[in-house]
C-alpha cells in the first residue's frame, strides 16, 4: 500500500482505481494522508469505479453506505467516481485494481477500506489488539498494464458511457505474464458471453501439478478445485506430491462450506501429503485473517489476484488476477511466504508440518475443527446453494 500511495502521489496524467469498496478516511500508510486527501491532491485526473453495494441492507456495504462514501470522497474535489450496479443478484464487483499514468498497475486482493477489517498490517503481524491481516498484491510494468487498463476502461464505459483514452503498451521486461478475469455473462454489453479465464487457469495448473500445490485463499469451497486435489491425493502423480492450503481460522462467511471441502481432502489423504493451516499474531492474541488470493504450482506457475476459490469468484463476481510461468519468480514468492509464516530460513513441507503441529510456535497452526469426517457433506451441498 505505501508503494501504491507513492505512485498515486507522483501521478502526472491519470489514476484509475476499481474495487469492491473504498473508504474516504482509509490511510495507505500509518500517519499518511487519507484516501480522499491522497486522491484530491493528485495532479492527475482521478477516476474511481466501485461496486454500487448490496441492494438489500442485510449485507455490507449497502447501496446507501456506498453512496454516502462516494459523496464523502468526491465532494469539493475533482475526483470522478462511478458506482457499478450491473452485477448478478446476490453478487458483487470484487476485483481490486489500480492503473497509474498507463505506466504501472496493481492487481491483487487488497481493498482500500477498513470495512471488514484493518488491512494496514505488516508481514510480521505484530499483536495489535485487533485481527491481523494477511494480503497480497502484484505491481506490474510493461505491456500487461495496457490489458489491465483496457479492462477498467471497458467497465467504465459500460457504467458511464465515457470512452477512456487507450493505454499504449509499455516496454517489455523479462517476465511473461497474463491478465485473467472473471466477468459473468449478460452483465456487460461488450462481453455478452462473459469471461471465465481465472477458473480455466486454475484448472489447467492444478491438473498439471506433479510435486507441490500451495494455495492461500479466504475461502475454499469450489468443487472444481477440490475434486482435482482429491484425485491427486488418492493417486499422487509423484512420490513427492504435496498440498498446503492457508486459510483464515474464522472466515467471515462460508465456514461450513470450506470445512466441508477440507474434510473431503483430509479423507482423501492416505499418505500424509495434505496440510490445512492458518495464521495467528505472536502470542496468538488474535487470528491473522488470510485474505490473500495466491496459487503456486510446482514452483513454475504463480497467480496473484482478487479471486477466492469459490463459485462466487469463478462464475458470478467480477475478478482480476495476474498469472505467470516465471519459475524464478514463482519459487521466490513461495519461499518468501513460507519464511514469513514459518519464521525461519530453512523451509520445507516437513518444516511446515512441524511448525503447524507445534503448540509452542504461536504464528502458524493447523486449521481448527477438522477431522476425516468433519462435515464432509456440507461443502458440496452449501457450495451449490450459495454459489448457484
Amino acid at each position: 500500500m505505501p508503494r501504491l500511495e507513492a505512485e498515486i502521489a507522483a501521478a502526472e496524467h491519470s489514476v484509475l482505481l476499481a474495487g469492491w469498496a473504498f473508504g474516504p478516511s482509509f490511510r495507505l500508510s500509518r500517519g499518511g494522508p487519507t484516501l480522499r486527501e491522497l486522491l484530491a491532491e493528485a495532479k492527475a485526473d482521478v477516476r474511481v469505479l466501485a461496486w454500487a453495494g448490496a441492494p438489500l441492507p442485510l449485507f455490507r456495504p449497502s447501496r446507501a453506505q456506498v453512496r454516502d462514501g462516494r459523496d464523502a470522497l468526491v465532494h469539493g474535489t475533482r475526483i470522478r467516481m462511478a458506482l457499478d450496479a450491473r452485477e448478478r443478484p446476490m453478487h458483487c464487483h470484487h476485483e481490486k485494481l489500480a492503473v497509474i499514468d498507463g505506466r504501472v498497475a496493481f492487481v491483487g486482493g487488497i481493498d482500500l477500506t477498513s470495512l471488514g477489517g484493518d488491512r494496514l498490517d505488516t508481514s510480521a503481524h505484530p499483536a495489535r489488539g485487533a485481527v491481523g491481516w494477511h494480503d497480497a498484491s502484484s505491481r506490474i510494468e510493461g505491456p500487461l498494464v495496457a490489458d489491465i487498463a483496457g479492462h477498467v476502461a471497458l467497465r467504465w464505459r459500460e457504467v458511464t458511457g465515457e470512452e477512456l483514452e487507450p493505454v499504449e503498451a509499455g516496454t517489455a521486461g523479462t517476465t511473461r505474464a497474463q491478465f485473467v478475469r472473471t466477468v459473468p455473462n449478460d452483465v456487460y454489453d461488450a462481453l455478452p458471453d462473459g469471461d471465465y479465464r481465472i477458473l480455466e487457469a486454475y484448472i489447467r495448473a492444478l491438473r498439471s501439478a506433479q510435486r507441490l500445490v500451495y494455495l492461500e485463499s479466504q475461502f475454499l469451497w469450489a468443487p472444481e478445485v477440490t475434486q482435482i486435489l482429491r484425485a491427486k491425493l488418492r493417486d499422487p502423480p509423484t512420490d513427492e506430491f504435496r498440498v498446503i492450503v492457508l486459510l483464515p481460522a474464522r472466515p467471515n462467511n462460508g465456514a461450513d462450506d470450506t470445512r466441508g471441502q477440507i474434510g473431503l481432502l483430509v479423507e482423501s489423504d492416505e499418505g500424509d501429503r495434505f496440510l490445512a493451516c492458518t495464521l495467528y499474531q505472536p502470542t496468538r492474541a488474535n487470528q491473522v485473517y488470510v485474505h490473500a488470493k495466491i496459487g503456486i504450482v510446482d514452483d513454475r506457475w504463480l497467480v496473484v489476484g482478487s479471486a477466492n476459490l469459490n463459485g462466487h469468484s469463478f462464475y458470478n463476481d467480477t475478478e482480476a488476477c495476474v498469472i505467470t510461468c516465471d519459475e524464478e519468480l514463482a519459487r521466490a514468492t513461495r519461499l518468501r511466504l513460507w519464511r514469513e509464516h514459518l519464521g525461519c530460513e530453512d523451509v520445507s513441507f516437513e518444516r511446515f508440518r512441524e511448525r503447524a503441529e507445534d503448540e509452542r510456535y504461536d504464528r502458524l497452526a493447523l486449521l481448527p475443527h477438522l477431522s476425516r469426517r468433519t462435515r464432509s457433506f456440507l461443502g458440496p451441498l452449501n457450495g451449490l446453494l450459495v454459489d448457484g
